[in-house]
């Protein structure tokens, strides 16, 4: 008598649409990632899409390469994000260049079936969506930038709508989103950025940085972007006792030419690392521009932020949020940083209010919030991993 075989049940597929303008839909899609294979182990499969590369046509399969260019003219960025924010605005926006757009929606969805679709990225959203139809998956919007939200993040035919504060999720109601529909659950960071604060003198001992004076991790993105060297040299030349961290990312030629010259104090130059989970919870105070991914993680480690450069439009409310979560300080010269910083190591009482103020308001969980999200909607029960 043969043996019955039984097949092994196909397992749900899982598509995120994210874009390569700036660093954080990447980020915020191999969080939640990440989250869904820690949770479901090898239950769900799951699947990335640059939908503006891939799809989008001609010149906006470009838009990827073009914005980090883009994005050097700031009063042009500001001005088209506000001249377009706004639900007639975002509506006049899709229903124009949907002519042109349909074809790679369509594409899109066709090429890439899924049993849940998860976007990071504004753009996605009523795309994908009208591509998609009536007869569609489940699908989730995860909004990734922290505070000033584009119209264009809202649409209220997806099914949930998952936003990192409540600023943001006020935006959304804003724009007439249905509220049971907007849930607040944090912004997605990397599980190597949720682990707990630990011994920053462990820390620095492997790290190889000196141990007896506060350190200052200064970051300008992925891009090494931002006034980075002369808050740096700022910073040495004031006369405080401290050690600096400057992680100039993939900026090659802004890392030669620090590494070039003479420093007061102890000064480690790295370009991009995959050390910054360490880095963040072994330094005192970090220095930064106003990425949402990077504020969070900050924040995650229980750390000082002084934030000292912004995207305007999408950034805005970046600052206004830590500054009034206590968590950190705008200061955008270096003098003003220098400042900052000199208050911060003269007046530890407030140091260590920043310190409490970031713990409060952090949300290491988000990522597997999300997934487990996920993952309802998917009718899976959760292995419920410890960290």
């Amino acid at each position: 008598m043969k043996k019955n075989k039984t097949k092994n049940p196909r397992k749900p597929h899982v598509v995120f649409y994210f874009s390569d303008t700036g660093g954080g839909h990447r980020s915020a899609a191999e969080a939640i990632i990440e989250a869904v294979h820690l949770e479901y182990k090898n239950r769900v499969t799951t699947e990335m899409v640059d939908f503006f590369k891939d799809y989008a046509p001609p010149p906006f399969n470009r838009v990827g390469d073009a914005y980090p260019y883009l994005v050097k003219a700031p009063r042009l960025w500001r001005a088209g994000f506000y001249a377009t924010d706004g639900r007639a605005q975002a509506r006049m926006i899709t229903a124009t260049t949907w002519p042109l757009a349909s074809r790679g929606a369509k594409a899109l969805v066709r090429s890439h079936p899924a049993d849940l679709i998860v976007t990071v990225h504004p753009f996605a959203n009523t795309f994908a969506l009208r591509a998609l139809g009536k007869d569609r998956p489940p699908f989730i919007n995860v909004v990734t930038d922290m505070v000033t939200t584009h119209a264009l993040w809202f649409d209220k035919r997806a099914d949930l709508i998952l936003v990192p504060t409540k600023q943001a999720r006020d935006n959304a109601l804003h724009f007439n989103m249905p509220p049971e529909k907007v849930r607040v659950v944090g912004l997605p960071v990397a599980d190597k950025y949720c682990k707990p604060p630990g011994r920053k003198s462990a820390l620095r001992k492997k790290l190889g940085w000196t141990l007896d004076k506060p350190i200052v991790l200064l970051v300008g993105g992925g891009e090494g972007m931002g006034p980075l060297a002369k808050t740096a040299r700022a910073i040495d030349a004031s006369g405080l006792d401290v050690g600096l961290v400057i992680v100039c990312g993939r900026n090659q030629r802004l890392k030669a030419t620090l590494e070039s010259q003479a420093w007061e104090n102890p000064v480690y130059i790295y370009g991009f690392t995959h050390d910054m989970p360490d880095f963040m919870r072994a330094a005192d105070f970090i220095v930064t521009k106003a990425g949402p991914g990077t504020i969070a993680e900050a924040i995650n480690a229980q750390l000082p932020i002084i934030l000292y450069a912004k995207l305007p439009g999408q950034e805005d409310g970046n600052v206004t949020y830590v500054e009034e979560e206590g968590a950190g300080v705008w200061a955008p010269t270096p003098q003003e940083v220098v400042r900052a910083l000199t208050r911060w190591i003269m007046r530890p009482e407030e140091k260590k209010r920043a310190i409490e103020n970031a713990r409060r308001a952090s949300k290491p969980e988000a990522a597997r919030v999300i997934a487990r999200t996920i993952g309802k909607m998917l009718g899976l029960k959760s292995n419920q991993v410890n960290r």
